[in-house]
């Protein structure tokens, strides 16, 4: 049998793009869960940008219902160097079908199949692609050691080869904790293995239950563990935060933009062309300050934060690992830590987003109608778009604000609050005390 290392490789790649992202919202309100950014850039385009490092020359993208918005930004790939072509999915009918779906544009070559919603860095691919290369069986799959293994599909692992892959078992169960990673490389003989896949419980036909199918056909599927700290499932929105981290780890100092006498950069920091950092901002890297937005004065931005174009952060405002999407304005004496902002919000004077409960415990988030904790000691506020607050507005620890929504001033919201809400503080009139009021939300 002749090895893949003997002969040139050209593979043609497939990325999985349908999803709705419904766990992500309210960032997803307004966009598909692939166009939500990592360090100022869409997840999908990471992704992109990494399959071309590796000589990935054209890309299929199989999309749902937002199609148009990823087709806008992507257009035929002549940006991003591989050609990009589009399939849309009609229906959320699982990996399986996605993949499926491709059989006519990779014909009989071997391909690369990769899900759009995780970030990796280029090591991923290339490690997937050299055990590709170097071994002669017909499948490769990436897996990946994960803390909770009861949110992923898991593989038990023997001698490098994959034995069997379990979706989402039970909590404490003793299979492992090696997740599937969401990175292939596939042989035509996938597709005989889809046609035979039934509907899993949620519905839809998922490509684990046709690697079960390959493994009991007597097919060998080759193993490669990825390096936990190079790989990020983006499923919610704390996971956002992770990635970004992630990418911001690997950047390299570089400053275009205007840096005003006073202002102070510490560690690697990148800011864009026609942005400003001004007199008496304190900015300690990994930080990304993108083209057009405006820093300080007299403000401190913290480590592993992303800050989007035409953005402002402003006098006396701090600002922690957190990520600042264009045109949202901070303007001045605000606090976000650990927190998301989407595109176009405006913080009023005093906005204060918590990021730490009293009792040190892990945040929870309200995730698909279920409060799910995040296992992070610090998290803060997830803002759709367009989201305003008036002065002195507080925001608790975990809790999501629909986009468009307005928080008057001196609220302190608690609770989730759905796309177009209008939160204030009523006053009424107290007869008993004199004159005076008291105030209610």
């Amino acid at each position: 049998m002749l090895k893949h290392s003997e002969r040139e490789l050209e593979l043609k790649a497939v990325i999985l793009a349908a999803g709705e992202g419904v766990r992500l919202r309210p960032l997803t309100d307004n966009r598909p869960k692939h166009l939500v950014p990592i360090a100022c850039r869409p997840i999908l385009e990471h992704l992109i940008e990494n399959l071309a490092a590796y000589g990935i020359s054209d890309i299929m993208l199989v999309v749902g219902r937002w199609k148009d918005a990823i087709q806008q930004y992507f257009g035929d790939g002549s940006n991003q160097g591989p050609r990009i072509r589009y399939m849309v999915q009609p229906a959320i009918l699982g990996t399986a079908h996605a993949i499926g779906m491709t059989q006519d544009f990779v014909g009989h070559e071997p391909f690369l199949a990769v899900y759009g919603d995780i970030y990796i860095t280029r090591d991923c691919i290339r490690r997937v692609l050299e055990d590709f290369k170097k071994y002669t069986t017909a499948t490769t799959m990436a897996v990946v050691p994960v803390p909770a293994p009861h949110f992923f599909g898991i593989v038990t692992i023997e001698d490098g080869y994959v034995k069997s892959v379990v979706e989402k078992p039970p909590p404490g169960s003793l299979v492992g904790n090696l997740a599937n990673a969401g990175i292939f490389v596939f042989s035509s003989e996938v597709f005989r293995a889809i046609k035979k896949t039934a509907k899993s419980k949620r519905n839809e036909f998922e490509i684990t239950r046709s690697l079960r199918i390959l493994i009991e056909s007597g097919a060998e599927i080759r193993a490669t563990e990825l390096d936990s700290g190079a790989w990020k499932d983006i499923g919610r929105p704390w996971d956002l935060l992770e990635a970004n981290e992630l990418a911001l780890r690997n950047i390299k100092p570089n400053v275009q933009g205007k840096i005003e006498e006073g202002a102070r950069l510490i560690g690697p920091i990148i800011v864009e062309s026609e942005a400003v950092v001004r007199s008496g901002a304190y900015v300690e890297g990994p930080v990304l300050i993108s083209r057009g937005a405006e820093i300080g004065p007299n403000c401190h931005i913290r480590p592993f934060t992303s800050v989007g174009r035409n953005a402002k952060i402003g006098n006396g405002c701090e600002v922690k690992n957190s990520i600042v999407m264009n045109d949202t304005k901070i303007p001045h004496l605000s606090y976000v830590g650990d927190s998301i902002l989407g595109e176009r919000c405006n913080l009023g004077a005093g906005t204060i987003m918590a990021n730490l409960r009293f009792d040190g415990k892990s945040v929870k988030m309200m995730i698909s109608g279920n409060r799910v904790d995040s296992g992070r000691r610090k998290l803060g506020a997830v803002l759709g778009d367009e989201v305003q607050t008036g002065i002195n507005a507080s925001i608790m620890p975990g809790v999501k604000v629909g986009s468009r929504s307005l928080i008057g001033p001196g609220v302190t919201l608690d609770h989730d609050v759905p796309p177009g809400s209008r939160v204030t503080l009523k006053y009424r009139s107290k007869k008993r005390h004199s004159g005076r009021s008291r105030m209610e939300v």
